[in-house]
């Protein structure tokens, strides 16, 4: 089959590799249908993680079960599914407490010791009982696509964020970054029932994906420019506030834009050397909170609205390339002329 590597800072190529077969008696095998670019991955394109050559790329897709191992009992084959992006046994005490991203058992799609990565022709799905959660579809139409795969990782990561910072009737929400987690933050806060969402970023462009959802959004220069605007926009500072980017510059931001006693919530993947001020937190009593998304245990409930129509992801994918546009897609994203690239092989 074809799969995403990486070969190295600014490169990715199509590959052949071995098409995966089941290998444990718990094990899927789901063919991709459509796999996901994310923010997170630039990163390592960048060489601002590091990342071996040959190292297979990507960890969001939905696709259909091609075949199952014997015990496996949740899915078979011809099922429609979506995985978040990492799995996980079902079973541990990480597990059990719904933080699956722990689970020791586990791993993130692509990750060196993984099963591989989603942006490939298919892919060998460990634990598929406890992983996979089946779509309420017969097939995947092209509509389908935008909305279910956001489920893969930016949904859940912006609902993440919001959650924690427990958003809810009346909260006043500032949401730091111009990215699909930004957006779908958005839309987990208005779910949660935030009264104002108030999005800062740099590109007037890739805002324009969160008005789409529903919020209200402002380009902004730096951290003084962010404050000045939330007052406006609030009165005052914002009661919690959501870092969707993970660099120095966006947590900066999130912090002066948020009330003293508020909620500074992360989900941006940092990059090397960020940091939060524990000073300025603890003088201002700011609740810090955040961490890699436990995207398993929200999967349920957030497709549940998604299939309903009350939720509508969509928006934020914007551009399908071919699986053999890989480099394109990449290029596109590190220029910051699209806001997320879907691949379909």
């Amino acid at each position: 089959m074809l799969a995403v590597e990486f070969l190295g800072p600014g490169k990715v190529g199509l590959v052949d590799v071995p098409d995966p077969v089941v290998e444990k008696p718990t094990d899927a095998v789901v063919r991709i249908v459509a796999a996901g670019v994310c923010g997170s991955d630039l990163w390592q394109y960048r060489g601002l993680e590091p990342l071996p050559a040959g190292a297979r790329m990507g960890h969001e897709f939905i696709g259909v079960v091609a075949s199952t191992g014997p015990e496996v009992r949740s899915v078979q084959p011809g099922d429609c599914v979506v995985s978040p992006f990492s799995y996980s046994d079902g079973e541990c005490a990480a597990c059990r407490d719904g933080l699956f991203v722990s689970c020791a058992e586990g791993g993130v799609w692509g990750d060196p010791g993984t099963p591989g990565g989603a942006q490939a022709e298919a892919i060998r799905v460990p634990f598929a009982d406890a992983t996979l959660v089946r779509l309420p579809v017969a097939g995947i139409t092209d509509p389908d696509v935008r909305r279910f795969l956001p489920l893969a990782d930016v949904l859940p990561t912006g609902h993440h964020a919001a959650h924690l910072a427990e958003v809810g009737a009346g909260t006043g929400v500032v949401v730091i970054g111009d990215g699909p987690v930004a957006a779908g933050a958005c839309l987990a806060a208005q779910r949660l029932g935030a009264e104002r969402v108030l999005v800062l970023g740099h590109h007037p462009a890739r805002l324009a994906v969160s008005r789409a959802v529903g919020a209200e959004t402002v380009a902004v220069r730096s951290p003084e420019e962010a404050v000045e605007t939330v007052h406006g926009f609030f009165g005052g500072l914002a009661d919690v506030s959501l870092e969707c980017v993970g660099t120095q510059d966006a947590v900066d931001t999130a912090l002066a834009c948020v009330r003293d006693g508020g909620v500074l919530s992360y989900v941006g993947w940092p990059t090397a050397g960020v940091a939060i001020p524990l000073r300025s937190t603890f003088d201002r009593n700011i609740s810090v909170r955040g961490g890699l998304a436990p995207a398993r245990r929200y999967l349920p409930e957030l497709l549940a609205d998604v299939a309903a129509g009350v939720l509508d992801p969509s928006p934020l994918i914007d551009v399908e390339l071919p699986l053999e546009a890989a480099g394109d897609a990449y290029s596109a994203m590190d220029r910051r002329d699209v806001l997320k690239v879907c691949l379909r092989p």
